[in-house]
């Protein structure tokens, strides 16, 4: 793909609030970015601004540092050199962190732990400034989990469960707290089409109250209707930001050529569950 100019990112704040002039902080604004894993650099000099609102499509083939670069923005993997703001706080504590949702690529192993698909769900609430009673906590789990197709698994031990619906029960837990900010990781991996559909259509519904997705991805699949921006990595450097590339077609000819059927390696750690919300 040829590299394009960056899109010129908004700064520190963006938009104006209901008219009075007043900025909206970027959802996410990364400057100089560098990550080195284990001696080897992963990310390097990475800018991004993502404005209030937008769905970002991020692409790039194995190992190019997608799933590196995302862990960075949410504290899960340290930076080498740069900054990054999330909702208009610097990275840390200050981040508002039960305003932001996170899918990642598999769900984490639970240690041998019997917990139920309720219980993963209602942990996304865990970490707002008040918690809802534990009756309205239920019902929006389960809601969550109905909006994916899983509403019946909610008593099932998520050990128990197909990597799909593993899948869509992190899913729930991402939107059971309807987040400002929404990045997933890979998010229909393993999802049939029909469900990835119904995500499709729920992302949209959060979008349109004024949410910000960032999406990591290999195939831009159901998610073309929804992607206003395309940031493509090659070697942990952004090689394009702008306009998505065309969706396959029938044939399978016209995707972009930096795709490649395969996730990108795990990185050496895991690092704190940021579906949890928990900042580093």
């Amino acid at each position: 793909m040829t590299a394009a100019p960056p899109t010129p990112g908004p700064g520190p704040a963006v938009g104006a609030a209901g008219g009075t002039g007043v900025a909206a902080p970027a959802a996410i604004d990364a400057r100089d970015v560098h990550v080195t894993l284990g001696g080897r650099p992963i990310v390097r000099g990475v800018d991004l601004q993502v404005p209030p609102g937008q769905v970002l499509a991020l692409l790039g083939a194995n190992g190019s540092g997608k799933s590196t670069l995302v862990r960075a923005l949410l504290g899960v993997v340290p930076l080498t050199s740069g900054s990054v703001h999330l909702l208009g706080a610097p990275l840390g504590p200050r981040v508002p962190w039960q305003q932001v949702g996170y899918v990642p690529q598999r769900m984490a192993a639970g240690g041998g732990v019997p917990t139920t698909a309720l219980e993963v769900v209602t942990s996304g609430l865990l970490h707002g400034r008040r918690l809802l009673p534990p009756r309205d906590r239920r019902a929006r789990a389960h809601a969550a989990l109905e909006t994916l197709g899983v509403g019946h698994l909610l008593h099932r031990r998520v050990q128990e469960l197909s990597g799909g619906q593993q899948q869509r029960v992190l899913i729930a837990r991402a939107l059971v707290r309807h987040p400002r900010l929404l990045v997933l990781d890979e998010p229909t991996s393993g999802i049939d089409l029909p469900t990835q559909e119904t995500f499709v259509r729920t992302v949209a519904t959060l979008r349109d109250t004024g949410a910000t997705v960032l999406v990591i991805l290999h195939e831009i699949g159901p998610f073309a209707p929804l992607i206003d921006r395309a940031v493509v990595l090659r070697h942990g450097r952004v090689v394009h930001d702008g306009a998505p590339p065309a969706a396959r077609d029938e044939h399978g000819t016209a995707e972009h050529d930096h795709t490649h059927p395969h996730a990108d390696p795990a990185p050496p750690s895991e690092g704190p569950d940021l579906t949890l919300g928990v900042a580093p």
